[in-house]
Formats: structure tokens, sequence, C-alpha cells
């Protein structure tokens, strides 16, 4: 048995063109960027969502600050960021400088402009089951799902990563999808017996090949959200011998990264509709 593949970029693409409609339709949404420092892999990932944003049509900011930038000037931005008109939606990239609280600052963020969906009050939401602004890569993750009409309700998941951007509010939102879940982390004892019990497995680590075929139980959904760069190349962190293992699994690259991006934008467009009192923000 070899897998169906769960590629991206076609779910990806409907999205983005669906984006495009509403940023027309209400005529002005703003992203800002704001990038501090010179970290080569956040350059990269500001320039791909610079592109896909300007594509569907946004006002896109780039904001560069120098490594050396203080907490209290990127606080002060930020504050005048936050009651601007002309900004619907702040990005901070990840990581900051060491210097730079990342707690304070990501506090820092408008919850209704925080297009991350890591502000206390966002993640808040999402606990309680009423999802305001939910981070990118587990919404795509959620899409990707719906769109191969993976059954959800009374599955058994596996989650192995508890990140706030992805972990753990993508085990928020499979139990609201009513699956029976099961978060894996770097203390787990005995990993392989929680991943061979899934019939949904996501992997978000960041270290190459952790489950092996062996850890896939026969049949299963695997979603590996690992992007790890290697003398070999982009690889995940799932070992694609499982392939012949599962029913159905995401390439790497091409699975769920197209889908980060997308999503991230409809989450600007979710913003701009907050801001205009087209949606109600629940905070």
């Amino acid at each position: 048995m070899t897998a169906t593949t769960m590629r991206g970029k076609p779910l990806a693409d409907r999205i983005r063109a669906d984006v495009a409609e509403q940023v027309r339709a209400i005529g002005h949404v703003g992203l800002i960027t704001v990038l501090v420092g010179d970290d080569p892999a956040s350059e990269v990932y500001i320039r791909l969502k610079h592109k896909a944003a300007n594509e569907a049509g946004f006002d896109a900011v780039d904001v560069r600050l120098p490594a050396a930038t203080s907490e209290e000037s990127l606080l002060a931005r930020l504050a005048e960021l936050n009651v601007s008109d002309e900004v619907d939606a702040i990005l901070v990239q990840l990581p900051l400088p060491d210097h730079i609280d990342e707690e304070h600052v990501i506090r820092a963020i408008e919850p209704a402009k925080d297009v991350d969906g890591l502000h206390p009050l966002n993640a808040g939401e999402l606990y309680l089951g009423r999802p305001a602004i939910v981070s990118a890569t587990p919404r795509g993750v959620m899409a990707l799902l719906a769109e191969h009409e993976v059954p959800l309700e009374g599955a058994r998941a596996v989650m192995i990563g508890r990140s706030a951007i992805v972990g753990k509010p993508m085990a928020h939102l499979l139990l609201q999808a009513n699956a029976t879940v099961t978060v894996c982390h770097s203390r787990t004892r005995e990993l392989a017996d929680h991943t061979r019990s899934a019939d949904v497995l996501v992997v978000a680590v960041g270290s190459p090949a952790l489950v092996d075929a062996d850890m896939v139980r026969a049949g299963a959904v695997v979603v590996d959200v690992g992007m790890n760069r290697t003398e070999a190349g982009l690889v995940g962190d799932v070992d694609p011998a499982a392939f012949e293992v599962a029913s159905a699994m995401t390439p790497v690259p091409g699975g769920v990264g197209p889908l980060t991006i997308a999503c991230l934008l409809e989450n600007a467009v979710r913003c701009a509709r907050y801001r205009r009192g087209d949606l109600a923000y629940p905070g």
C-alpha cells in the first residue's frame, strides 16, 4: 500500500484566490511585518509572505529593524501600529534577538491585529472553544484534513510537539473536532507506543526522521509539519518510508507549507473584518 499524497498547493491556491476576492471587496487590507535583525531563515519567510500578500492585493509593508533595537523601541513601534487606521494585521517575525522578551512583544500586539494568533487573548479564546484568530499552520492542517475528508470525530489523534504556534493550537482544534487527542513531546516515554495507536498523527518538532515507518499504524493519516534543512535537502520529521504504511500523508516539501502562508493571508483578512466591524471580535 502506498499512501495518498496530501499536497497543500491545490487547496492553498484556492484559498489565496478567495482571499484576493475578499481583499478587492474590502478595498484595503494593511499587513505589517516586523523583522528585527538579519536571521537568514526569517528573511526567507518574510520574503515569501510578502510575495503572497502582494499577489493577493494587500497593502503590505515590511518593517526592518537592526538587531540592536531595544525592547522599548520595538514596543513603541508596535504601539504606533496598534492605533494606525492603515494597519489591519501585524506580524512580528520570530525568533527575536536574545535581549528582547518575546512574551512582552506578543502581549503588546493589539489582539484583533495579531495575525499569528499568539496573543494570550487569542490563545484563550481557542482554549475555550471560541477560536478568533488561530495560528496559520494548524488552520492549514485542519483545512487539508477536511479537504481529504479525514474523519476526526472519535478518531485517536496524536500530536507530537507542544509549541505555542503549532502543537498546542493543533491539539485544541483536533479536540474541538471531537477527536481523542494525545500530546507527545520531548519528555514523553515510549513515544512509539503512542504513535502506533494514532488514526491521525501530526508531527511538528523540527527533528529529521524522528518518526520512522515502524512507528506509524497501518492505514493512519500522517501530517508532517517538520521543515528541516539538511545536506540532503529539505526533509520532514517523518521518514518518507512511512508512505508505504499510512493511508494518506503529506510530503515535505509541498505539504503543509503552502497552506501556512495561505491561511496567514486568511487571518489578515479576518483581522481587517474585525477592525471594520464586519465581524465581532470576541475580546
